[in-house]
Parts: C-alpha cells; sequence; structure tokens
C-alpha cells in the first residue's frame, strides 16, 4: 500500500479543507462547501479570483505553506503543470491527503503529462500521503457537508457508500439514488486511481460499521487477486454492487482515454461477480434500482410472491415480469381462497394471485388489509409482495397511498418479506408525468422502493434475492 490508511481516513473525514485554485464563474469548489462545519480556506495567486473568493468571505492565502492549523483535505483545481508544486507543498505541510480535480495526465497518453503524473507518485507515495484522483470530482460526506456537486444532500444518517471511477456516473448514482429516498453517505470519485485504486475503496468501506451497503462503478480493476479477495471477505457480511462499465469493445475502448485503466475480460469480471456473491449491474438505472431494493426492503425467504395490479391486463404483465426473472407466482391455500372469497366480491376483480385488484386498492375499506393478513399467513408466499399504484391517486387523495402504506409497513414489519410499489406514468403524458414524479417521491419518503416499471421492480429484487442465495451458498 502506497499511502497511509490512517491519512486516508482522516481526508475522507476531514476537520479542515483548502481548495486550491478555484475559480470564476461559480467558484463551486469553495462554495459548495457552505454545510462544513470546519474551516474552509482558499490559496490562489490570480488578484482578480483573490478578489472574488474573498468578496464571498473566504479567506486566501497564496501558499499551502501560509495556511495556519492542520489541514485535512487540500481539493486541488489548479492547471495541470502546476499540480507537482501543490503536491510538494502538500507533503511540506503533513496534509492528511488531496483530491485531485485536475485532469489531463496518462488518460491523454501525452509525454509530458505521463510525466508530470509520475512526479506527483513518487511524492506522495515517498510521503505516505493518499491522493483521490487525478481527474475526478474527489468526495462527498452527507453528515459532515462536504460535496462535490450542488444537488448533494446534507445531514444525518444513511448507509450507502459509493467509489466510481467516472465523476458523472458517481454523481449519477448519489442523485438517482436521492431521488428514490436513498440516502447516501459517502461516495467517492476517485478517476485515474493513482494512488488510492478501487481495493482501497472497497476495504476501507467493508471495515466502515456505518457502510451497511456497498456501491462500485468500475472501469479496470490494478490489482484483480486483491479486488476478488475483498470480495470474498467483504460479501458475506454486506452486499457489494458491482456496476461494470466498458462491457462492449466500443466501451472498453473509450475506458484507456477516459482514465488510463485497462478495461476488464466481461467474462473474468461476470465469473468473479458469479464466485463471491456480488451483485452486478450494467447500468445506471439497475445499480440505483437495487440500491434502493436493498435499502428499503426487508429480506425474502424464497421466491414465492404475491402480486396485485390494477387490473386483469396489468396483473398478466406484472406476472410475466417477475416470472421471467425467476420469481414464482404462486397459488394461495384453499383456506386462504375460501377467506377471500368471503369479502372479496367487486365486479370484474380477481382474488386469485396474481390479484386483479383495482377497487381493492382505491377503497377506503379494510378488504386490501384483510388481503394481507391472509397473505402474510399463507406459507406459499416467501417472497414479500408487490403492488402498483397510481400516480392520480396520489393527486387526488395523498391520504389513500399514506393508508396504503400503511399496511405495506405492517405486512412487512409482520413478515420480515419485501414490500415494493410499482408506479408508472401510463403514458399519461406531461402533467402524467409530473404526477408520477411527486408520488413516487412521497413513497420514497415513507421508506418503500418505488420503480417506474414492471420489469424494473422485478430485476431489482431479483438481484437482492440472488445475492441472498449467493451468499447463502458460500
Amino acid at each position: 500500500m502506497a499511502f497511509d490508511p490512517a491519512r486516508l481516513d482522516r481526508m475522507l473525514n476531514p476537520r479542515s479543507i483548502v481548495v486550491v485554485g478555484d475559480k470564476a464563474p461559480s467558484y463551486g469548489w469553495l462554495t459548495r462547501q457552505k454545510a462544513f462545519p470546519g474551516p474552509v480556506l482558499s490559496v490562489q495567486v490570480d488578484p482578480k479570483e483573490v478578489e472574488a473568493i474573498e468578496a464571498l468571505g473566504f479567506t486566501n492565502y497564496s501558499s499551502l505553506a501560509e495556511v495556519p492549523g492542520d489541514i485535512d483535505l487540500v481539493i486541488c483545481a489548479v492547471p495541470r503543470a502546476i499540480t507537482p508544486l501543490v503536491i510538494g507543498q502538500a507533503v511540506e505541510r503533513g496534509v492528511g491527503g488531496v483530491s485531485m480535480f485536475t485532469s489531463g495526465f496518462s488518460e491523454t497518453e501525452d509525454p509530458d503529462a505521463i510525466e508530470i503524473e509520475r512526479k506527483i507518485y513518487e511524492a506522495a507515495t515517498g510521503d505516505g500521503m493518499p491522493i483521490v484522483g487525478p481527474n475526478c470530482l474527489g468526495i462527498y460526506n452527507r453528515e459532515l457537508g462536504l460535496k462535490f456537486s450542488d444537488d448533494q444532500l446534507v445531514g444525518d444518517g444513511g448507509t450507502v457508500a459509493i467509489a466510481g471511477q467516472s465523476g458523472t456516473n458517481t454523481s449519477g448514482m448519489v442523485s438517482g439514488m436521492q431521488r428514490m429516498g436513498v440516502k447516501v453517505r459517502r461516495a467517492v470519485s476517485f478517476g485515474n486511481a493513482l494512488i488510492v485504486n478501487e481495493c482501497d475503496y472497497l476495504e476501507y468501506y467493508a471495515n466502515d460499521p456505518d457502510a451497511e451497503v456497498i456501491v462500485m462503478y468500475i472501469e479496470g480493476v490494478r490489482d484483480g487477486r486483491r479486488f476478488l479477495q475483498l470480495l470474498r471477505e467483504t460479501t458475506p457480511k454486506k452486499p457489494v454492487v458491482l456496476w461494470h462499465g466498458g462491457r462492449t469493445p466500443a466501451g472498453a475502448k473509450a475506458i484507456k482515454s477516459h482514465t488510463s485503466s485497462l478495461a476488464s475480460s466481461v467474462a473474468v469480471w461476470d465469473a468473479m461477480v458469479a464466485q463471491t456473491g456480488a451483485i452486478g449491474t450494467a447500468t445506471m438505472e439497475e445499480t440505483v434500482d437495487v440500491t434502493a431494493a436493498l435499502t428499503h426492503t426487508e429480506r425474502p425467504s424464497g421466491r414465492g410472491m404475491a402480486l396485485i395490479g390494477m387490473n386483469g391486463g396489468q396483473a398478466v404483465a406484472l406476472t410475466d415480469q417477475f416470472s421471467s426473472v425467476g420469481f414464482e407466482v404462486p397459488s394461495l391455500s384453499e383456506a386462504s381462497y375460501a377467506q377471500l372469497a368471503e369479502f372479496f366480491v367487486a365486479v370484474g376483480s380477481s382474488y386469485r394471485n396474481p390479484f386483479d385488484a383495482a377497487s381493492t386498492i382505491r377503497s377506503e375499506d379494510e378488504n386490501l388489509e384483510k388481503i394481507l393478513d391472509i397473505i402474510a399467513s399463507d406459507a406459499a408466499i416467501d417472497g414479500g409482495v408487490a403492488i402498483e399504484l397510481g400516480a392520480r391517486d396520489f393527486d387526488e387523495d395523498p391520504a389513500s397511498i399514506d393508508r396504503i402504506l400503511d399496511l405495506l409497513d405492517r405486512y412487512r414489519g409482520r413478515t420480515g418479506h419485501p414490500a415494493i410499489t410499482l408506479m408508472h406514468d401510463n403514458g399519461g403524458g406531461e402533467g402524467g408525468v409530473e404526477a408520477m414524479v411527486r408520488a413516487r417521491a412521497h413513497v420514497a419518503e415513507r421508506g418503500f422502493a418505488a420503480f417506474q416499471s414492471y420489469s424494473r421492480g422485478a430485476i431489482a429484487l431479483d438481484r437482492v434475492v440472488s445475492h441472498i442465495e449467493a451468499v447463502a451458498g458460500m
């Protein structure tokens, strides 16, 4: 290991931040840290930039050498040619570590850029100083208010830890998960991984008691043997979601100019995921959905699902999607059907599994409560419940959705099985889409996964169950 692990912890959880080279128009590296509780200072030598930075209320210095006190994190945003000077000053000051937004190094294959990167590497490793990047967005810490994107939320809580080789994809995962009601505790966009690589972040998160779910976007692995061993050690303790970039020949070629990584063989990667019980994904949406399923659902004990749709055709479509990924939609016991027949009398509705239950879902009576109680007591249902909800119902009567969510909460508390919701716009035009966004946000706030289609809900839940099955068989 080319760095001091204690310093990595120090830079990921800093008490002080110094931004080197921030500039107009937004001065985003400084202004994004407005919620950070410790000092946020600037190093800049351009007189025009200094004037603007000080007008924003930040204290500026001409070099790291002049900054008083301990420095836990340096955010480096200077031009490439100046980076060796900044790293040299950081080493002299004994800073915790440096996050390098600066790009244009080995990923360009330019000899001068490669030589600059070599100098940075030698200076940092000689001191044991960790570097995030270069060519990255850096560090997000929800609790400390340390941000690399304006839309990242600040506050307590969160059990998800993210590490990604792409800044855009890492930022997108955080934003997507936030929209699904998932609190991301921390995220690191690590770009070229000059000093601290994917193995180091996986190991750090594996040992972090607050990180209950680990999510990674990986284009290439520097040390495959170590990464494999870490996965084997980690997945029995906590799920690891791995989004693999560069799965096509064209994508693999693009990786070289993106982060200078060597693309991992798809066959080797998929074998590693299968052997270790990790959860493999191939898209942003799938990664966000799986993480929402992991954080918002209980763990099922099997694959027997109860499906509740809004009409007969949708109940069939629900069954097709869940069956296609390996779930069962079993018949209930005769005793259960006898109980259902006593009250399930809506014209055109079915009380067989899958349930065609539009009027029951929308009603204020006790029918849905009775259905869920019967399902909870039936041994055939060991995979949980998936229920379709309507956005217009939420707009017309928000309390109606809350009544359903209260019942679903009771169901999952009683059984320990998942209860997921499925909400799509049904081609309702612009107004329908807006209503769906509002409804999904409300459902997410209540702690339920709200998937945008039947297939996305089925696939996400399947990934969770497959992970449980794989770990149990290890």
